[in-house]
C-alpha cells in the first residue's frame, strides 16, 4: 500500500474518498493524485527551493506536503471545501511535528479559485481537473493578469486533463504546450501535461 506508506512518511492522512456532495457543480469530487503518479512526473520534472507552486483543488494537501519534502518547495494549496481545509491544516501541523523549519514555506488558502489572488513569485500552478473549464477560465485569467504585472515564466501542469481544458488552453490562450508524460496505464487519459507561458523578449 504505497498509498500508506508515503503518507505515513510525510506522516499526514490525505487517503480516502469524498463523502457527499460539492455545494457547486462547478468544483468537482476530491480525489489525491496517486503518489505513484507524483513519483513518476517529479523524477522527470525538476523543482527548485525558489519556485513557487499552487495547487488548485488542493483537497488535505497531499501535492503540497510531498512537493515541500521532495524539493523544499514554496507551495500553497487552494480549497474552497472547508471541512478539506481543516483537514489541510490538520496535515500541515503533524508535518511540521516531523519537518520542522518549513512552516513559511506551506500555506493554504479557503477560497473559490476564482477569487485567489496570484502573487508576482507564483510560477507554476497544479490542476487535477478540479472544476469545469468556466472556473478554469476565470483562474487563467488571473494567472494571465499576474503575468502581466510580473513577467515570469509560468508553467500551468495538468494531471488527468479534460479535453476542455486542453482545447481552452491551445485555442483561447497563449499557453504552449512543451512537455507530456504518458503513465503506464491502459487509460490515455493517465498523463501530464505541462503548458508554458514565457516572459517576453
Amino acid at each position: 500500500m504505497k498509498e500508506l506508506q508515503m503518507d505515513k512518511l510525510l506522516n499526514i492522512k490525505t487517503t480516502g474518498e469524498q463523502r457527499g456532495f460539492m455545494s457547486s457543480l462547478h468544483y468537482h469530487r476530491y480525489e489525491p493524485t496517486p503518489y505513484s503518479a507524483l513519483e513518476l512526473f517529479f523524477n522527470e520534472y525538476i523543482l527548485s527551493n525558489h519556485d513557487h507552486i499552487v495547487d488548485f483543488g488542493c483537497g488535505k494537501g497531499r501535492l503540497n506536503f510531498y512537493l515541500n519534502h521532495h524539493f523544499n518547495t514554496n507551495v500553497v494549496g487552494v480549497e474552497m471545501n472547508e471541512i478539506f481545509y481543516m483537514e489541510a491544516i490538520e496535515n500541515k501541523q503533524s508535518y511540521l511535528k516531523k519537518y520542522r523549519n518549513r512552516a513559511d514555506r506551506i500555506q493554504f488558502s479557503c477560497v473559490l479559485a476564482e477569487e485567489y489572488e496570484i502573487s508576482p513569485d507564483e510560477n507554476k500552478f497544479y490542476f487535477f481537473n478540479p472544476f469545469t473549464v468556466q472556473i478554469l477560465t476565470s483562474v487563467i485569467k488571473n494567472i494571465l493578469i499576474s503575468f502581466e504585472k510580473y513577467q515570469r515564466e509560468i508553467d500551468l501542469i495538468l494531471y488527468y486533463p479534460s479535453e476542455d481544458y486542453i482545447f481552452y488552453l491551445e485555442k483561447q490562450t497563449p499557453f504552449e504546450l512543451v512537455y507530456e508524460l504518458n503513465l503506464p496505464e491502459n487509460n490515455p487519459n493517465e498523463r501530464f501535461l505541462i503548458y508554458r507561458l514565457n516572459s517576453y523578449k
